[in-house]
């Protein structure tokens, strides 16, 4: 099971980040399909409310999710750096570190998360008509958050070395299983949302097995054995340094989301359904952009380490052409089949203009987003963490924090295009300010011999 790995420093950058940036593109576009085809499975099979209870949770599975993300930015960005430094030593102690690390918190978090769902669905005012089984379906995904932790820090160990297709192919698999397990759970044995919640849980399992089986026989560049495992302190710290903030950031962008879907559930069961259908295909087009900007940060890292500074602003300029390619590719062809898509969704036609409402605002100006994942990301693999972090939260979630306290209430704007239109303005503000101060950092740019370089 030898890894065929990329060289991240040499040769065509543009044409080796867009192959690097496909299967994770595609691993993202997979987990999607788990909360797609959930929704779409319990909205034909399942009971009446059971896509407005899914959809409920959303905004804090996000959150959640986008925490161990970006912690795993950190592993990712640090085994990069490795690689591009040729360290074997350090990185047999980073892929140790990175999976007992993940082990660890996602127990933790995720019995947390078990004994505090219906506590937080209440607080985010959930509909009375879907809120029992909006609890049920979060409760039972976070019994499967350590799978999750584990397959998102061993795959981005794995990319990290240039190998960024064994994780697809494994997310593949689980997604088959998780495809087949809903069929079963909720048409033969009629368990409704619980049933798709069970469903995805043991597809991460599968995932999880899968990612570890491929680092013991990962034999290209780290060591990786059951028996050594253990936690180093040294690199715990610096993958908390980088990742933590990155994770903040993500945690900050979903909790004023988590204020947005509080403000969507005050609008009805109808616009929590088509918001809910609006948001699933949304995020095909922030997971095509995000796989750019991931395999940038990546890309960047690498150089860093081999001390190359005009690959860092190469990469950062064919990652800037793919995002845009991507959202006009997916933004495009979700608008085109905008009523079909959302029709497999909701049926009710309240719910389908409220998903349209939103859509049509969202699709096309998301490469902003864009672009502000790519400068953070790449002032990440450079070395600098805290700095975009704190942009995003001044940014992107204050201004929309903002909005809802501010413009929302007011009557013409007291709707789902009222809502919806705050994250275009969001967008374009944080992105102007990642995009300048990647520019002064990187002007300023000086290589060290150590192992990391953190500003903060």
């Amino acid at each position: 099971m030898k890894s065929k790995s990329l060289d991240m420093t040499e040769g065509n950058l543009f044409k080796k980040i867009f192959l690097y940036s496909l299967p994770i593109v595609f691993s993202g576009i997979l987990q999607l399909l788990y909360y797609a085809f959930d929704l779409i499975v319990c909205g034909t099979y399942g009971s009446t409310n059971s896509t407005a209870a899914i959809s409920s949770t959303n905004s804090l599975i996000n959150l959640i999710v986008n925490l161990f993300l970006g912690l795993s930015v950190g592993a990712n960005v640090l085994m990069a750096r490795c690689y591009g430094q040729k360290n074997k030593e350090k990185a047999d102690k980073v892929a140790y570190t990175s999976m007992v690390f993940s082990l660890i918190v996602g127990i933790v978090i995720g019995a947390f998360g078990i004994l505090t769902s219906g506590f937080f669905l209440k607080l985010m005012g959930t509909p009375e008509d879907v809120i029992e089984l909006s609890t049920a379906y979060l409760r039972i995904y976070f019994l499967g958050l350590p799978f999750s932790m584990i397959y998102n820090f061993g795959a981005a160990i794995l990319r990290a070395t240039g190998d960024s297709r064994k994780p697809f192919y494994y997310l593949t698999l689980s997604g088959v299983a998780n495809v087949l397990l809903n069929l079963l759970f909720v048409i033969v044995f009629k368990l409704d949302v619980p049933g798709v919640a069970i469903a995805t849980v043991i597809s991460q399992g599968i995932s999880a097995l899968l990612i570890v089986l491929a680092l013991i026989f990962h034999n290209n560049f780290f060591e990786f054995k059951i028996k050594k495992l253990r936690l180093y302190k040294e690199e715990a710290l610096e993958i908390i340094k980088i990742g933590l903030p990155a994770g903040l950031q993500g945690v900050i962008f979903s909790f004023s989301n988590v204020l947005i879907q509080s403000s969507v559930n005050s609008l009805g069961t109808a616009v929590v359904g088509g918001n809910g259908a609006s948001s699933s295909l949304e995020g095909f087009i922030y997971t095509s952009m995000n796989g750019v900007a991931q395999a940038c940060a990546a890309f960047v890292s690498a150089n860093y380490g081999a001390g190359k500074k005009k690959n860092i602003k190469k990469t950062v300029l064919s990652g800037a052409i793919l995002v845009l390619l991507m959202n006009l590719i997916t933004g495009g062809l979700i608008l085109l089949f905008r009523k079909e898509l959302l029709g497999l969704y909701v049926t009710d036609q309240a719910s389908v203009d409220a998903g349209l409402s939103r859509l049509l605002i969202i699709s096309l100006t998301y490469f902003l987003c864009g672009y502000m994942d790519l400068f953070a990301n790449s002032l990440r693999g450079m070395g600098y963490s805290v700095t975009p972090m704190i942009i995003s939260l001044l940014g992107a979630c204050g201004l929309r924090i903002f909005w809802i306290y501010t413009f929302f209430p007011m009557k013409e704007l007291h709707n789902i295009s009222g809502l919806a239109v705050s994250y275009p303005i969001s967008w374009i503000i944080t992105a102007f300010f990642q995009i300048l101060l990647f520019l002064i950092l990187y002007n300023k740019l000086r290589f060290k011999n150590d192992i990391m370089k953190i500003e903060e």
